[in-house]
C-alpha cells in the first residue's frame, strides 16, 4: 500500500482523492470516492454479493436493497459521511470489488464503519487497504473513535479488525453480535 499522505477536511469529495493499489497478488486496483452517480453500481455491487456476504454486510438477508438505501450509500456529504469503492483497474466496467464507509456522530468524534468485498476479491488485502484509507481520513478529520457492529459468526471480520487494531467485544444487547472499536 502506498504511504497515506495526511489529508485536509477540503480534500476529500466526490472527486477526490483518488488511489491506485497493488494487492498481495498483483492485481491493481482504483480507490475513490463513491459517488452520487454510483447508484447502479452500488446496486450491482450489492446483489453480486454472496447471500452470506450481504447477511453479513446488513446483519440480515438483503438482496435487493431499495431506492432509499442505494440513496442514503451514494448521495454523501463527503464531512459527515464517506464512502470509498475499490475497482479492478484493467476492468473497464468499473464495477464495484469493495467498498468502506462511514458515517460520523453528529459531534463528529466517533463514526460506524462498514467494509465488504466481493467474495472473489477476499484474501487480496482489498479490506484492509480500503479500510487503512478510511481511517487515515477519518483521523485526519479529527474522528477520534471508529466502531462497527458484525455477526459473531463474521471471522473474516474479526481477522481484519484484529489486525487493524481493533478491539472487539460481545454485544451486550445481542451476543450473536460482535463490536469492534478502534481509537483513532
Amino acid at each position: 500500500m502506498q504511504p497515506i499522505e495526511p489529508l485536509m477536511p477540503s480534500d476529500v469529495g466526490p472527486d477526490r482523492p483518488r488511489w491506485t493499489e497493488l494487492l498481495r497478488d498483483r492485481t491493481e486496483v482504483s480507490i475513490r470516492p463513491v459517488r452520487k452517480e454510483d447508484a447502479a453500481a452500488e446496486l450491482a455491487f450489492i446483489e453480486a454479493l454472496s447471500p452470506q456476504a450481504r447477511r453479513f454486510r446488513f446483519l440480515g438477508q438483503v438482496h435487493h436493497p431499495g431506492s432509499e438505501v442505494i440513496k442514503r450509500f451514494t448521495d454523501l456529504d463527503y464531512v459527515r459521511e464517506l464512502g470509498f469503492a475499490a475497482t479492478a483497474t484493467a476492468d473497464a466496467s468499473q464495477s464495484f470489488v469493495g467498498v468502506a464507509r462511514y458515517s460520523a456522530s453528529a459531534d463528529g468524534t466517533e463514526c460506524e464503519c462498514a467494509v465488504t468485498v466481493l467474495d472473489e476479491w477476499q484474501g487480496k488485502g482489498l479490506g484492509s487497504t480500503l479500510m487503512k484509507h478510511l481511517i487515515e481520513v477519518a483521523r485526519s478529520r479529527g474522528i477520534k473513535r471508529m466502531w462497527s457492529v458484525d455477526a459473531s459468526a463474521n471471522v473474516a471480520m474479526a481477522d481484519l479488525a484484529h489486525y487493524l487494531g481493533f478491539s472487539s467485544h460481545q454485544d451486550p444487547e445481542d451476543p450473536s453480535q460482535m463490536i469492534h472499536s478502534l481509537p483513532i
